[in-house]
């Protein structure tokens, strides 16, 4: 039976790379990601790792999505947690929403990808 991963952020950049060598060595990816459908399918037809689309900063969005993996994919036995978003501006220029976009997502989708896989992965 084939071990089954989800990169987040996993269709461009680091992530891509990340979910190319796990497909490599043997892997069942899913690579999810939150914006940029046209990457995403570019990403799908030139590597055959299915992509899936959801916020990592939205809890219930992360179970859905993990839920809709195992469906398809089986089992997660792997996870990284790749996702990140930089919100640019001098501390005293950036507003309350920038914050928590970063923190919603760099930080807070952490925990939301992990704690619905927590259980089946220990």
């Amino acid at each position: 039976m084939t071990k089954v991963a989800i990169v987040t952020g996993g269709s461009r950049g680091i992530g891509a790379a990340i979910s190319i060598a796990l497909k490599t060595v043997g892997y069942s990816v899913a690579a999810n990601y939150a914006g940029n459908d046209a990457a995403a399918a570019k990403f799908k037809a030139e590597t055959g790792i299915p992509v899936y689309k959801w916020s990592v900063a939205d809890y219930d969005s992360c179970a859905a999505g993990i839920k809709q993996v195992e469906a398809d994919l089986g089992p997660v036995s792997v996870l990284v947690n790749n996702a990140g978003i930089t919100r640019d501006a001098m501390f005293h220029k950036i507003t309350r929403e920038q914050w928590k976009e970063v923190i919603d997502t760099n930080l807070s989708g952490v925990f939301n990808m992990t704690h619905p896989l927590w259980s089946g992965m220990r």
